[in-house]
């Protein structure tokens, strides 16, 4: 089985590195990581001895991966020039600093670089979360509390 700390870093460098897939293997197992659309999709299979055998499978695993990537281009042309803002860890979503205070950001709302948009608790830290871009907000994708993964979508933006 593969250690997710390794996953996560494997995405974390396709993400970096604008890679749409990944592919490594060893003697004991193969990983394929594809990206299509927002999210990452891994592959993991455990290579058998026998390493010829093992291939067909593996064409039959990327291909069960790929109708959910397929699904998801008929949303974005309804958010045609819109930029989203992925989430770079997991935890849990927080819109506002604390209940009693209102939400770091709203529909319209005009953000830079440095605005903080959220908050996402890992581990018991709180980590400020910045739009690292200008523009308006346009759609706010995740609710207060949620559970988010790395590289969901937490807001679109339209960029100025």
């Amino acid at each position: 089985m593969i250690d997710i700390r390794k996953l996560k870093e494997l995405v974390r460098l396709m993400v970096t590195n604008d890679l749409s897939e990944l592919d490594l293997r060893d003697e004991q197992q193969q990983v394929t990581v594809k990206r299509g659309g927002n999210q990452a999709q891994p592959v993991i299979q455990q290579i058998a001895p026998a390493a010829p055998a093992a291939a067909a499978p593996v064409a039959a695993a990327a291909t069960a991966v790929a109708p959910p990537a397929a699904a998801a281009p008929v949303e974005p042309a309804a958010d045609e020039g819109l930029v989203p803002i992925e989430s770079p860890m997991v935890g849990t979503f927080y819109a506002k600093p604390n209940p009693e205070k209102p939400n770091f950001v709203s529909v319209g709302d005009s953000v830079g670089p440095d605005t903080v948009i959220c908050l996402i608790e890992a581990m018991k830290i709180f980590n400020e979360i910045k739009a690292e871009r200008s523009g308006t907000v346009a759609k706010v994708l995740v609710e207060n509390g949620d559970a988010v993964e790395f590289g969901q979508p937490l807001l679109l933006i339209k960029p100025e």
